[in-house]
């Protein structure tokens, strides 16, 4: 049966492809703040133990989320690390790193989806796609907030 939501299909297409990326990222920035979450050492850890927890299982929903909006859209979501990896803009850490370090990695890394993200809010809105342009909004104030809050754990 064909899907017939009010956006023609090339154009969701185009959505779904950025929403691709979008899933891929916050896939790997989830991925990667759960493993700081892990292995942080140093002053402040139990409030950015908290702090990373918290942002963590945020991202853990939203990928849920992001998923199923590509998969009403009509089209498949990734969903190995190999797809996320290729298509993500971020790069994975392997190796442990001091406390400043992550936390800088993780603002940089929020800043970077905040920022990538708002051109896939304005050709959501382009297509009238506003189920999607609202779930982004709600994701981009997400990471902008997180990384106030990382970056101001930095501040002495």
């Amino acid at each position: 049966m064909e899907l017939d939501i009010g956006i023609k299909k090339n154009s969701r297409k185009k959505i779904t492809d950025a929403l691709k990326h979008f899933l891929a990222d916050t896939y790997l920035l989830y991925l990667k703040t759960q493993s700081f979450h892990w292995n942080l050492v140093g002053p402040n850890f139990y409030s950015l133990h908290i702090l990373l927890e918290k942002q963590y299982e945020d991202m853990a929903e939203a990928v849920d989320e992001i998923a199923e909006r590509i998969r009403a859209l009509g089209e498949f979501a990734p969903g190995t690390f190999a797809e996320f990896k290729n298509l993500s803009q971020l790069k994975e850490e392997k190796k442990y790193l001091k406390q400043n370090k992550m936390i800088e990695i993780l603002t940089f890394d929020h800043e970077k989806i905040a920022k990538t993200t708002k051109s896939i809010i304005r050709d959501s809105q382009d297509e009238y796609d506003d189920v999607t342009a609202d779930m982004l909004i709600k994701r981009i104030t997400f990471h902008e907030k997180s990384a106030w809050m990382l970056r101001s754990s930095l501040e002495k």
